[in-house]
């Protein structure tokens, strides 16, 4: 009977492990029912609430579960000196190397400018990095907003233009 019982716990133990290892999050692009319900429907950024862009938002788990993510959101509300370099919500969980500049963990405003830079901006808008973008002229189907793997870091994509992201 004791050896009965001995045997059930230890499967027990085991089908527990098994479950658990099955619902850790793999590290990569966020799916899109990941990034559903990881993502708020509104972001406050230089004091107003504007709606996030849902089909126009991506992210990525980093090998350590932290997540980034970045959205489009609706501009329409916002000054014209602010609406032309905000362009979205940028939220990390781990310091990022952003094309060689250093991210801490944080939320942020972002956007591309015309000029091929990156901005990221604190809550007040305030520019805090700024960083060349690259230009992926191969590009078929350009989106407003997508995220890709690339060898250990992720190439975010505003159009044709592009800058790494790489958690640290």
């Amino acid at each position: 009977m004791q050896r009965g019982v001995r045997l059930c716990m230890v499967s027990v133990c085991l089908l527990v492990s098994l479950l658990a290892v099955a619902q850790q999050a793999k590290p990569g692009v966020l799916a899109a029912d990941e990034i559903k319900h990881l993502t708020p429907s509104n972001y406050f950024f230089a004091g107003q609430s504007a709606s996030v862009q849902i089909r126009n938002t991506a992210g990525f788990r980093s090998t350590n579960g932290k997540l980034t993510l970045a959205g489009m959101v609706d501009t329409s509300g916002y000054a014209s000196d602010v609406a032309q370099k905000y362009q979205g919500l940028f939220i990390t969980e781990s310091k990022l190397n952003i094309g060689g500049s250093e991210l801490q963990p944080g939320q942020y405003g972002f956007g591309f400018s015309k000029d091929g830079k990156f901005i990221v901006m604190n809550i007040n808008a305030d520019d805090l990095l700024s960083v060349a973008t690259q230009t992926d002229d191969k590009l078929v189907h350009p989106m407003p907003l997508k995220m890709v793997e690339d060898g250990g870091s992720y190439k975010l994509y505003a159009g044709k233009k592009w800058v790494s992201l790489k958690a640290e």
